[in-house]
């Protein structure tokens, strides 16, 4: 989990006891009464970790006039974490991960800052006269919705530099 708290967000899983009736009939009233129920969906940038292995996840994002990289976020295998808490308000957004058991990463070819430690970076560019790593992120185009998930599976590619 990324230690910067104005990320963080937590979610509690509740059970869902009816009376005496079998589960399966509670479940299928809930839904039914949840459709006409006016409560809007939370929207959010989520990433789930769909592996066996921890993985560390940056993103970037364009932010007013600039690009702002930021990370890292330790998911454990199979969870899930919110990267962007809210109504998305950027189409595209950029990730970057690694795998740290199998030494894996997901990336691609738009490059942005970066740095082993925490952190948040504004620009993109001169990353190395910085003082900061030139990382390949890959494209995620949320089609202007105001939620998306994203799901890691098994990296295509191990060591640095993968596609």
């Amino acid at each position: 989990m990324k230690l910067a708290a104005r990320h963080r967000r937590t979610t509690a899983t509740r059970k869902l006891r009816w009376g005496g009736a079998p589960v399966g009939l509670a479940a299928l009233l809930t839904v039914f009464l949840s459709l006409f129920s006016a409560t809007p969906a939370q929207a959010e940038l989520r990433l789930c970790n769909k592996t066996e292995s921890q993985v560390g996840v940056a993103i970037g994002y364009r932010e007013n006039d600039d690009w702002v990289t930021e990370g890292w976020w330790n998911l454990p295998a199979n969870s899930c974490e919110t990267l962007v808490s809210g109504s998305l308000v950027s189409r595209f957004y950029y990730i970057y991960a690694v795998d740290y058991d199998q030494f894996g990463e997901w990336g691609g070819r738009a490059f942005m800052c970066t740095r082993e430690k925490e952190f948040t970076i504004s620009g993109i560019e001169d990353c190395v006269a910085r003082g900061f790593e030139r990382t390949g992120f890959f494209e995620i185009d949320t089609g202007e919705q105001s939620s998306w998930t994203v799901q890691l599976t098994e990296p295509v590619q191990t060591g640095t530099g993968g596609r």
